[in-house]
Formats: structure tokens, C-alpha cells, sequence
């Protein structure tokens, strides 16, 4: 797709999508390098690279919270969990 008044293509949804899919498991510094390559030297909107750049940014991140996330909750239910046993009501042997 070309922007009419500056003549630059814009990254256009396919592209976006394959461009995903190449940088979905790749840390950002990675992810950045092959869209700076794929867009080398192509004639492209820098706005729109940004805006996928951005993009990339923030699902790299949710998906880096969202591994902190699970490893606190498996955190917290291993202390209830111990807890929970801790304080069972000792049973008594009678003999």
C-alpha cells in the first residue's frame, strides 16, 4: 500500500502479520533488528514502522508481565498451600 502524499509504502496488514510472526518469541532488541531489516532500504513510511515497532514493544511486554504473573500466582498458592498443611489439626495416636 502506498500513502498518496508522500509516495511511501505503509506496512500494510499481511505484512504486519507476517512480520508477527517472525518476532513473536524474540526479545525486543531482536524483534527490531528484522524489522529493520525487512523494511531496509523499501521505501517505507517511517511512521507506520514505528507504530508496528510499538506494537511489538507492547505485546513483548504483556507477555513478560503475564510470565511474572504466573510465576507469582504459582508463588502464592505454594504459601497457602503450605499453610493450609501447617496448621491441620494434628491427629493423636490412641493406644
Amino acid at each position: 500500500m502506498e500513502q498518496s502524499a508522500t509516495g511511501q509504502k505503509i506496512l500494510d496488514p499481511i505484512e504486519r502479520a507476517k512480520l508477527g510472526v517472525k518476532v513473536l518469541n524474540l526479545p525486543y532488541s531482536q524483534a527490531e533488528v528484522l524489522i529493520d531489516e525487512y523494511v531496509s532500504g523499501k521505501n517505507y513510511d517511517q511512521a507506520s514502522v514505528d507504530y508496528f515497532k510499538d506494537q511489538v514493544a507492547t505485546q513483548i511486554h504483556i507477555r513478560e508481565k503475564g510470565a511474572e504473573l504466573l510465576v507469582t500466582g504459582g508463588e502464592i498458592v505454594k504459601l497457602i498451600a503450605r499453610s493450609f498443611m501447617q496448621n491441620l489439626p494434628k491427629t493423636i495416636n490412641r493406644s
